[in-house]
């Protein structure tokens, strides 16, 4: 994240009570997986983000993640009274040019299913961009995916492979 946003603890309560929001229905309800597609598109997107250093996604993650943090300072002060709890925040890895283009598909799926969606789907692509944004750039979770830039990177060196040399 850049030095202008910060990531706080309400943010992130912020960010996991959308999250809960959506996995509580899907629990108590039938528990269909395709039913969590909507939710986790946007979160896989929203995650991705957070590596997109310099690029739009990459802004917009942190403007996210900076939004929900000032958002929930803001809501956590008024009804408690108590003042903001600053988080570290870190990246999940860096993308090369070839894994960048996979996460611009990502993008293009996304947006793809987004407007083929209902109005309760595309909530739920919206809160799972917000919660993988935020929670995105939450150290502990960060490293736990760190594969996600790593398998965008190999994804996009593969289809180079395939464009240059016709075989994997």
């Amino acid at each position: 994240m850049n030095a202008a946003t910060g990531l706080s603890l309400a943010g992130v309560a912020a960010a996991l009570a959308i999250l809960w929001a959506n996995l509580r229905p899907w629990w108590k309800g039938g528990r269909d997986p395709k039913a969590l597609i909507p939710y986790g598109a946007g979160w896989l997107l929203g995650s991705l983000a957070t590596v997109c250093v310099g690029g739009a996604l990459g802004w917009g993650a942190a403007g996210i993640a900076g939004l929900l943090s000032k958002g929930g300072d803001t809501a956590v002060g008024s009804l408690v009274g108590t003042g903001a709890a600053a988080l570290a925040s870190r990246r999940m890895g860096t993308l090369t040019p070839t894994g960048g283009i996979v996460v611009c598909l990502v993008l293009v799926a996304v947006l793809l299913l987004f407007k083929a969606s209902g109005k309760q789907d595309k909530r739920r692509i919206v809160g799972g961009i917000i919660t993988g944004a935020v929670l995105g750039f939450l150290p502990g979770i960060a490293a736990q995916l760190g594969f996600l830039p790593d398998a965008a990177n190999a994804l996009g060196a593969w289809g180079e492979s395939l464009g240059n040399k016709g075989a994997a």
